[in-house]
């Protein structure tokens, strides 16, 4: 019986240890924008937060040709957004966007290639980085060297779930903030040899999504 209860106790721990790891939302449940880098674009005024995640993932790079060398190159992110409740709520990729029709003769798409969001509901967003704007405020900052930049994006389409989703329809705007890693890394893609290498970069964010105040 002492056995059974032993085997049973390290059973129970080692089930919560894994249900821990596997809830990464904050934790107080509290996903919130910090506060922004001076140089970076906020959210346009007339834009409100509906949504607040956490993103675990890897950014992906495969070695391609670069002038006359060679150098990594950003090919999707995998990542799976949770929700302040620690529950999986979006997948995140790269995609065709139906809205824009592919102009590049070498990728065979139906649409324009963007980051894409898609809800559990099924409902979809993509978006490309904000432009600079003519008061120095930026898409894209480096905040952390050892990561990937912060981003503000802008949603260029979304459309609803074949079920009639729509929790990210009409999104506006997309943040990603509060980055670590990501970043290529610097071996692995230095010659001719190289090219066709892939690497998958371990990387978390939080993404918070936007859209027209009523």
């Amino acid at each position: 019986m002492k056995k059974f209860m032993f085997v049973t106790l390290a059973m129970i721990l080692v089930l919560s240890a894994f249900s821990l790891q596997a809830r990464p939302a904050r934790a107080d449940g509290n996903i919130t924008p910090p506060p922004l880098p001076a140089d970076m674009a906020p959210v346009p005024a007339g834009n409100k937060l509906f949504l607040g995640t956490h993103a675990v993932g890897t950014q992906n790079y495969v070695c391609k040709p670069s002038g006359a060398g060679v150098a990594y190159v950003l090919f999707t992110p995998e990542a799976t957004l949770f929700g302040e409740d620690g529950g999986q709520v979006i997948t995140h990729n790269f995609s065709p966007n139906p809205f824009e029709p592919n102009t590049d003769p070498k990728v065979v798409a139906n649409g324009t290639i963007r980051a894409t969001w898609q809800y559990r509901d099924t409902s979809r967003v993509w978006a490309k980085v904000h432009a600079t704007e003519q008061n120095g405020k930026k898409g894209a900052v480096t905040v952390d060297q050892t990561a990937i930049a912060w981003l503000l994006l802008d949603g260029v389409g979304s459309l609803n779930g074949p079920t009639g989703g729509d929790k990210l329809t009409g999104t506006t705007f997309v943040q990603r903030l509060n980055t670590t890693g990501g970043l290529a890394p610097s071996t692995g893609c230095s010659s001719l040899t190289d090219i066709g290498n892939q690497v998958f970069v371990d990387y978390t964010a939080d993404y918070f999504f936007y859209k027209k105040a009523d």
